[in-house]
């Protein structure tokens, strides 16, 4: 994958249909906007918090987003100059965009502001064969998962055919996640790891990636591989629609809670929700999971983004607040991460790290905020954009 497929867990957005399931590494084409974007020229201070937030997190994002954009012409003069400012020195940092970089701000239309969402990489408990403890199995792409090129990919009265599988001559469509948790399609020799808690193994596969902690306390990397040719589904909606969450209610947590509540009722979100994916594992570098850039993420200076409207790599402000507070969030951020659920000039998901305390963090944001662009002053908005 990349992280951005998250498919990090929009996790707020369970409940409205968003799976952070991002695409396998490398850089998606940015593809035609759906809907009018505006870029502002605006200064560095109409930035909220400039002189007042720490940019060193953010500048070692920009650090990363530059071991792609210093191969390009108009990037590179930008990277190179980055190499030589002192990013220990807060200052020195808001020097150097101040003096090679230009201040976009972007709107939908005349709306400036819009939904701003977190997701995390998830930590499970596993084992690398099944035992008593661990017996939810995370797949590699199956061997008789069929791909089929865009050009030949149909929908059926069965279900979608972008992944099938062969049945006699024909082609049909992959199983569900439902027909896969009854045990049909893989084989258990298929699996990459076997998890202990199913709950957290639904949630990963809404993130698209995470790492599972064996028993001698080592990790095992995973990232987004493949899916099984379903649209996700938001099982939040689904919950919501039964009248068995309030719309409030249906963040990770309260989806977890409703689950540990009603084990027994597992199989009605397998069945909400057809969408399966399968892993690669990855490498430990010590770095972030991999996001859309096919570079790894930051902690709480990645931003997921529809890049449409934003290019990868690019460097951003966020103006937005703490999960279920007013307390301001001002950040610099790098745009390196996308998700099938971020879609809009200003729509962002902001990644919160590893483990379980950046995913309780990132099941509570669901705030409003403000972006704004910065770009490089000899390089110009996306084509396509109302330039003020």
């Amino acid at each position: 994958m990349s992280v951005r497929r998250l498919a990090t867990l929009l996790l707020p957005l369970l409940l409205a249909a968003c799976a952070t399931q991002k695409p396998a590494p490398g850089t998606p084409a940015p593809g035609t906007p759906a809907e009018p974007a505006r870029y502002t020229r605006a200064s560095f201070n109409d930035l909220p918090g400039w002189q007042q937030d720490d940019p060193r997190p953010g500048w070692q994002a920009w650090l990363v987003s530059c071991r792609t954009l210093a191969k390009r012409a108009d990037w590179k003069s930008a990277c190179q100059a980055a190499q030589r400012v002192d990013g220990q020195n807060p200052q020195a940092i808001r020097d150097y965009f101040a003096q090679r970089f230009t201040v976009w701000q972007l709107s939908s239309g005349s709306a400036t502001t819009g939904l701003i969402t977190g997701y995390y990489e998830p930590m499970l408990t596993g084992s690398r064969q099944r035992t008593a403890q661990s017996t939810v199995p995370l797949y590699a792409p199956p061997r008789d998962l069929v791909s089929r090129p865009p050009e030949l990919q149909t929908v059926s009265s069965a279900g979608p055919l972008q992944r099938s599988r062969r049945d006699g001559s024909r082609l049909v469509p992959y199983y569900t996640a439902a027909d896969i948790a009854a045990g049909k399609g893989p084989s258990p020799a298929e699996a990459l790891v076997w998890v202990n808690d199913p709950i957290e193994a639904i949630f990963l596969q809404i993130q698209g990636s995470g790492r599972v902690q064996l028993a001698d306390g080592s990790f095992v990397r995973l990232g987004f591989a493949d899916h099984n040719g379903y649209p996700y589904q938001s099982i939040g909606r689904y919950l919501i629609q039964k009248g068995e969450l309030k719309s409030h209610q249906a963040s990770m947590q309260g989806i977890q809670d409703w689950a540990r509540r009603n084990p027994e009722r597992l199989p009605e979100l397998y069945a909400a929700n057809p969408r399966y994916v399968f892993f690669r594992p990855l490498p430990d570098t010590g770095e972030g999971p991999i996001g859309a850039m096919g570079l790894p993420l930051t902690g709480e200076a990645s931003l997921a983004i529809d890049p449409r409207y934003i290019p990868l790599g690019t460097p951003v402000w966020l103006a937005t607040t703490r999960p279920n507070s007013s307390v301001p969030l001002n950040r610099l951020m790098a745009a390196q991460d996308t998700g099938t659920a971020i879609k809009g000039a200003v729509r962002a998901d902001f990644f919160w790290g590893f483990g379980r305390e950046a995913g309780e963090t990132a099941g509570r944001m669901k705030q409003s905020g403000r972006l704004w662009v910065l770009l490089p002053n000899e390089v110009r908005p996306p084509a396509g954009m109302d330039i003020r």
